[in-house]
């Protein structure tokens, strides 16, 4: 965790090894903010009928609403790195739910 102590926000600095993808989840309650800093990957997100796949590189930055499914993985040779600000802050582990995916996870 980057920062904590904060009453509306948190921050985390994730770093996902090449080659692996992520389980899919979607938060119950919390709203995220990413910001690429180091690597490639992809970011799948789905909401109902609505899906998208987002290349994850230096620079690219998005969010991830409440409820929306969504995964990750991490494409190059070197690990996939994103800031994520989590509005409100993280609360805990229960805050991610498991859903469908589209890729399948690393063991």
């Amino acid at each position: 965790m980057l920062s904590t102590g904060m009453s509306n926000g948190s921050m985390v600095h994730c770093r996902l090894s090449p080659g692996l993808v992520t389980k899919p989840v979607r938060h119950l309650n919390v709203q995220e903010m990413w910001y690429c800093t180091a690597g490639t990957g992809q970011l799948w997100r789905s909401t109902g009928d609505q899906e998208d796949v987002l290349d994850l590189v230096p620079g690219v930055s998005c969010s991830i609403s409440p409820g929306t499914c969504f995964q990750f993985r991490s494409d190059g040779d070197v690990p996939l790195e994103i800031v994520i600000a989590t509005m409100p802050p993280w609360p805990g582990e229960q805050e991610a739910v498991p859903c469908e995916g589209k890729w399948l996870p690393s063991a």
